[in-house]
């Protein structure tokens, strides 16, 4: 079974809160899940909600909804 931890999304550029996800495994976060964000603080257009940075892209992993991470432009803690 995989161990799931909730780690906070942030904008790299004026430091809000984008997402509470749960992450498996270890290493840098590439792509987010769709069913596995937790809370969801942006418009739903992969877009910083406060400085409208773009910081991911829609794409399909695994055959399941994601959003491929443009490096850079988030920070995670947790």
């Amino acid at each position: 079974m995989t161990k799931f931890r909730t780690i906070k999304i942030y904008c790299a550029k004026c430091n809000t809160l984008l997402y509470k996800y749960y992450k498996a495994g270890n290493g840098h976060l590439v792509k987010c899940f769709v069913h596995r964000i937790k809370n969801d603080y942006t418009n739903g257009d992969l877009k910083c909600p406060k400085c409208n940075t773009e910081f991911a892209h829609e794409t399909m992993a695994y055959r399941k909804p994601a959003y491929k991470i443009i490096q850079g432009k988030i920070y995670v803690k947790g």
